[in-house]
């Protein structure tokens, strides 16, 4: 049998190849948030995160109705990434709002029904200016104002607790999904607000800085994001729930070894993502089957490269579990074993050993060569 002398080091140079790519970068990125000079707010970059102090509670009294204002501007009005969420750690995605792209969106993840429901309106970021957004939710269903104007009205759908748990603003509490912008403004709120109410806020937040709110319209907290610097934004209401600004970029569940069948995204992203994985492990495949053939005591190279590329993806989703610039998930597994073995069975054609033969001869002739000359 042929055996092609690989050298040892090109296999090394391959393995550092798909460990830099696989891990790059090594560390957790600076949080890029700032605040506003002249004004108050912050500004998100390109991946940057709040995170609120404590879970946000409802009684269960207040299970029915709820409401939250969000004062913004979009950075890009073709963004399409995650502006806020509340995650609570048995249901990570329930409640999370998202620019795509002009279009605000409403999402609310059902645990019990192991589905989501989505609700949006268009055209809320066709400008990159600030805007007013209010969500509002009661027994007669939830609606979405666009600076105190009624935007749309869904019967159908109604917020119950899910202005609970954590607050992520930024980001995906689960993923890389960083938002671009400025938020100037964020109010919770236990009751559904009148479109009255909703008017007056938003008159009074954006003339006067702050709005005028009652006891009647049981808030729960308030974010006037006056503090123009340091690494807390705090409750004006006291309610012991501030808003801390990490030094590093965070993700607040991170995801270790998500199943194949929860990663899958319908589009072309996904199934490109998908072969690169695939293309990114031939090369393994193909130099360590060739260096291990020529290995008499390895009795078995295709299956020792087989495991190696495994064992080398495995090691690299548990690292990505750490970095909050990449995910974790046993897709990367399949495919990254598919493309070993495909660079494996690609070192078994005919063709391709013998045209290793030759090369491999070229080279034991021209050492020879060069001995000679030397002598």
């Amino acid at each position: 049998m042929i055996r092609a002398r690989i050298p040892g080091f090109v296999c090394v140079l391959v393995l550092c190849g798909i460990l830099a790519l696989g891990l790059w970068p090594f560390h957790r990125l600076k949080n890029d948030l700032t605040w506003l000079r002249n004004e108050n707010g912050l500004r998100f970059g390109g991946d940057a995160t709040i995170l609120s102090s404590g879970a946000f509670r409802i009684g269960s009294q207040d299970e029915g109705s709820g409401s939250l204002e969000i004062w913004l501007q979009p950075g890009l009005t073709s963004d399409s990434n995650t502006l806020l969420s509340f995650s609570p750690p048995e249901n990570p995605l329930q409640f999370s709002l998202h620019q795509y792209r002009s279009s605000l969106i409403l999402q609310r993840h059902i645990q019990a029904e192991h589905r989501t429901a989505t609700i949006g309106i268009e055209g809320v970021f066709r400008q990159i200016r600030p805007v007013f957004i209010t969500i509002t939710s009661g027994a007669k269903g939830t609606e979405m104002y666009v600076d105190s104007a009624l935007a749309d009205r869904f019967q159908q759908f109604r917020l119950r607790k899910d202005f609970t748990g954590q607050l992520v603003v930024g980001t995906s509490p689960i993923a890389r999904d960083s938002w671009q912008g400025e938020l100037r403004g964020l109010a919770i709120y236990r009751s559904e607000l009148t479109a009255a109410e909703v008017l007056h806020h938003y008159e009074t937040w954006t003339k006067q800085g702050r709005p005028e709110i009652t006891y009647n319209e049981s808030p729960i907290a308030l974010y006037l994001l006056d503090e123009r610097g340091g690494p807390v934004a705090h409750d004006s209401l006291h309610s012991g729930i501030d808003l801390n600004i990490p030094e590093r970029y965070t993700l607040l569940h991170q995801i270790f070894l998500q199943p194949f069948w929860e990663e899958y995204r319908p589009g072309w992203g996904y199934w490109r993502d998908v072969l690169l994985n695939v293309i990114g492990f031939v090369p393994l495949g193909f130099f360590f089957c060739s260096y291990l053939s020529s290995i008499p005591r390895i009795k078995q190279p295709p299956l020792v490269t087989t495991v190696l590329g495994f064992a080398v993806s495995l090691t690299i989703e548990v690292l990505q579990s750490y970095l909050p610039t990449r995910s974790s998930g046993t897709t990367d597994l399949i495919t990254n074993t598919l493309g070993t073995f495909l660079g494996i069975k690609l070192f078994s054609l005919r063709g391709v050993r013998a045209l290793l033969a030759r090369v491999n001869s070229a080279r034991t002739l021209l050492m020879l060569g060069s001995t000679s000359d030397e002598k």
